[in-house]
């Protein structure tokens, strides 16, 4: 982890373990501004992203795509910039020159909430299209429990100890996103 407003490329980072041996993100990258680029297990990059809160946005990427969250590099800077960490990100992308880590559905998959719904069963589909809302709200709720169940058991066996809190308001939608 490096921390500065000039670019370092990607290759000259080192690479930092997702979770470390307590199972947890390392938190001395909590509040702290920067661009990270995520690994696979074979350290091929995944993922390339910047947040005002490293930590937090490592979190749930993690929840979002725990297969994929191994190792990482991080470069921090001292002031928030959004032009400075547009050009680290970039030039991290070209520099990997994979552009599918950049597309559009790749992203949404890191970054936008879990849609539970693909999880339904014929039968709950069926059960939630002849269902009124009420029906409909509480069916995608137990769907999202259900996925929420699945992800968690996922974290255990990576070792995650951090403790995964869900957005209860958003399970509703049969969505599943940090609280």
């Amino acid at each position: 982890m490096t921390t500065q407003t000039e670019i370092t490329t990607l290759n000259s980072l080192e690479y930092l373990p997702y979770l470390d041996e307590n199972g947890l993100i390392a938190e001395d990258l909590q509040s702290k501004i920067g661009v990270y680029s995520i690994f696979d297990q074979e350290k091929k990059l995944q993922f390339v992203g910047y947040s005002r809160d490293i930590y937090s946005s490592l979190k749930q990427h993690l929840i979002r795509q725990p297969n994929y969250c191994y190792w990482l590099k991080v470069q921090t800077i001292t002031r928030p910039s959004r032009t400075i960490l547009e050009e680290i990100k970039n030039n991290w992308l070209a520099e990997n020159g994979d552009l599918s880590v950049s597309n559009e559905e790749n992203q949404a998959a890191w970054t936008q909430p879990i849609d539970a719904k693909p999880g339904m069963t014929a039968e709950e589909k069926e059960t939630y299209n002849k269902g009124d809302e009420l029906t409909q709200t509480k069916l995608l709720k137990q769907v999202a429990r259900r996925v929420e169940a699945e992800i968690i058991e996922t974290l255990k066996n990576r070792g995650n100890q951090m403790e995964i809190r869900f957005n209860p308001k958003l399970k509703g939608q049969g969505l599943l996103d940090l609280k």
